[in-house]
């Protein structure tokens, strides 16, 4: 590990007033063994940790940051509205535009309620689903994080149709016994859980692009499968795309893979690095929310004025940009080829998932697919992978079950220089 005196120093001092000294379990390194590195500032692809290390940043904020540190356009909104308050607590005209904005780059929203983070979201969402249909129980899928609602801490039964079991301390069973898991990408199963449910099912919650067992892409018909059944049964079909959205496309995975949602969850980098979340969806759907419909859901600091103006610049670049997904996709192609050459050149066992920006580098000979498949992959190889790349220099996300983003700021010089610490990182697995 390099040099860390200072952010050694934090840490200790952190554990005394924080929990675990982190405001997020993963930034912990429980996974990757050490201690966390606190981080000072940051610019374009590179980030600076309190004892001045520099890192190439393959976390990007786990997401948010798809055009680099430090952005001009983003900073420069975010100043300017700093001068007329940080909060108000009422409607601006900003809060007008950013709805607009997504409306009209994402095809299935007619309209969109913002708020404050992606666990707000989805929580939102899923009320919503269950006040419109009137029914109570959900589907969600084994390895896909919809953040830390009590309806999302579900661990699956002991088969494909049994109710879930609390898989956190503080989720009652009576929670629970509304969450149905099922493996992803494993159509049969949903179809089987719909049938032992039938008629009770609000909503049906998916990653379209799993992000948190790492980089898992949907089987060829998984999500239009998904779709179908939705239609046939009278279930809402939520997508959560708090990383996938306007990460894989203007239109996030749904433009990807030409299958709508009935409502949207986003996130990440509708703030450009501020924490905003946002859901949306059908016009007749969206109208079931107060104060124009009976499902209740407020909150202070939602449409926060800094926020909108952050989030406006980050989708407005976005939006403009004609070849950005381009780019991304071939910059991250790069990575993925340069590592493949070197892990079959060293004749390790791995898997690499990638879909535009997004990538995952397992290391298991199986093709990873769910969460089982993806837990098969040896976890203290990849610790340790973990702490050699940051001896040369590259942040990874410090587990396994993570997504790689790379943003616009990875130039092919600067991924070269990943790949040469990737070689000298695996070299010295073996």
């Amino acid at each position: 590990m390099p040099e860390s005196k200072r952010s050694t120093q934090l840490f200790e001092e952190a554990q005394n007033y924080i929990p675990g000294g982190v405001n997020s379990p993963v930034r912990a390194f429980k996974a990757v063994g050490g201690n966390p590195l606190f981080i000072k500032r940051a610019h374009g692809a590179y980030m600076i940790d309190e004892d001045d290390n520099q890192y190439v940043d393959l976390i990007n904020s786990w997401g948010p940051m798809i055009l680099g540190h430090g952005n001009e356009q983003i900073q420069e909104a975010v100043a300017k509205a700093i001068k007329d308050s940080l909060s108000f607590g009422a409607p601006t005209a900003m809060e007008v535009k950013m709805a607009e904005l997504i409306c009209d780059m994402v095809p299935s929203i007619d309209k969109v309620r913002m708020v404050n983070s992606g666990t707000e979201a989805t929580m939102s969402a899923i009320r919503l689903a269950r006040g419109y249909t009137g029914k109570s129980k959900i589907i969600k899928f084994e390895g896909c994080y919809h953040g830390h609602g009590d309806s999302f801490l579900i661990a699956a039964g002991s088969g494909a149709i049994t109710l879930g079991e609390p898989n956190s301390p503080g989720v009652t069973k009576g929670v629970a016994q509304d969450t149905i898991t099922v493996p992803f990408n494993d159509l049969n199963k949903v179809h089987e859980a719909v049938a032992a449910s039938r008629g009770n099912i609000a909503a049906i919650i998916v990653e379209p692009v799993a992000g948190n067992m790492g980089c898992v892409l949907p089987k060829d018909g998984f999500l239009e499968g998904l779709r179908s059944i939705c239609d046939a049964e009278g279930i809402v079909l939520i997508f959560d795309e708090v990383m996938t959205g306007f990460r894989l496309s203007k239109a996030g995975a749904q433009g990807v893979f030409n299958v709508q949602a009935d409502i949207t969850t986003l996130g990440k980098i509708i703030g450009g690095g501020m924490p905003v979340g946002a859901y949306g969806g059908k016009r007749e759907i969206m109208d079931f929310v107060s104060p124009v419909g009976p499902v209740y859901q407020a909150g202070t600091l939602s449409g926060n004025p800094v926020a909108m103006a952050a989030g406006y610049a980050m989708l407005s670049q976005i939006n403009e940009n004609e070849t950005l997904y381009n780019d991304l996709a071939l910059i991250t192609s790069k990575l993925e080829n340069g590592f493949q050459d070197i892990l079959d050149e060293l004749s390790l066992p791995y898997t690499i998932n990638r879909i535009g920006s997004m990538i995952s580098l397992f290391f298991t000979d199986q093709k990873v697919v769910d969460f089982d498949t993806a837990k098969s992959s040896n976890l203290s190889l990849f610790g340790k992978y973990f702490r050699n790349m940051l001896d040369n220099g590259v942040y990874l996300p410090p587990s396994q079950f993570e997504t790689y983003f790379v943003s616009t700021a990875i130039t092919k010089e600067i991924a070269d220089d990943i790949i040469d610490a990737s070689r000298k990182s695996l070299k010295a697995l073996l």
